[in-house]
């Protein structure tokens, strides 16, 4: 594909919420071909990779996802963007782009959230942090593609990497107030409100967030559609590269 440039339609990718997670490592799937298309902006999430420090006063997952739309909105004005496309990942990522939408609607053409976009309920336990070990690691990334036998290689590289990641200083807490159930925080975003068109994407096989929670995610947007990607988990992206870029591509153009 040619190489994009400066009037490229931009697309800012924010990444998932799994322990030990960076940008770089949650779009290494895709951003080669996403970025034959769009020119991509893949930051760090507050809380994770390069912006761990200076986050202890967030508790609770609205408070983080609202900061994370701070975090984005100050992006675009760094690099002196108007308007662009989002590209959410789950809880984090996911939550993230919601939140913008309901805070700044006017920065957003379309956006495409996955795996829920954090509308789930709460996880009953952390992931990882009870026993963060490498075992463990591969345990709970294991569970994010649909049949781990496919992605062996990748799943033991990650392991490795997002352990060192997820043991430096601050991240444990971190993490664990992203999740926290608080009471008299900021309250969850009004889809109702949320005027900009949003593809909410499902791995049918996906064993973190059921179908259902982007079903009732769709519903409640105005101007929201459902696609579910048959045979993949909650890595769409790992799991359906192609098909995954692709829904991605055409939904944002159109």
């Amino acid at each position: 594909m040619p190489a994009t440039s400066q009037a490229d339609p931009v697309l800012v990718l924010l990444h998932g919420g799994g322990p030990g997670v960076d940008a770089a490592s949650n779009w290494a799937s895709v951003n080669s071909r996403l970025s034959g298309d769009f020119r991509c902006l893949a930051p760090d999430l507050l809380g994770f990779g390069t912006q761990i420090a200076g986050t202890g006063g967030l508790k609770g997952p609205q408070a983080w996802a609202l900061a994370r739309a701070r975090q984005v909105l100050d992006v675009l004005d760094r690099h002196g963007l108007e308007r662009v496309h989002v590209l959410g990942n789950s809880a984090a990522g996911g939550a993230a782009a919601l939140a913008l939408l309901s805070v700044a609607p006017g920065r957003v053409g379309r956006a495409v959230v996955m795996g829920g976009a954090g509308t789930g309920p709460l996880p009953p336990a952390v992931p990882f942090y009870d026993k963060p070990t490498k075992k463990t690691m591969r345990a709970t990334l294991g569970r994010l593609v649909a049949d781990e036998s496919v992605h062996e290689g990748l799943l033991d590289e990650l392991a490795e990497i997002r352990l060192g990641k997820a043991l430096r200083p601050g991240a444990e807490s971190a993490f664990r107030s992203m999740f926290a159930d608080v009471v008299g925080g900021p309250p969850p975003v009004d889809l109702t409100k949320i005027t900009t068109p949003v593809l909410a994407l499902h791995g049918e096989r996906d064993r973190v967030s059921p179908v259902e929670v982007s079903e009732r995610l769709a519903d409640a947007l105005p101007h929201g559609r459902l696609h579910v990607v048959a045979g993949a988990g909650h890595w769409i992206h790992v799991d359906r590269p192609d098909e995954f870029c692709k829904l991605v591509g055409e939904f944002l153009s159109s």
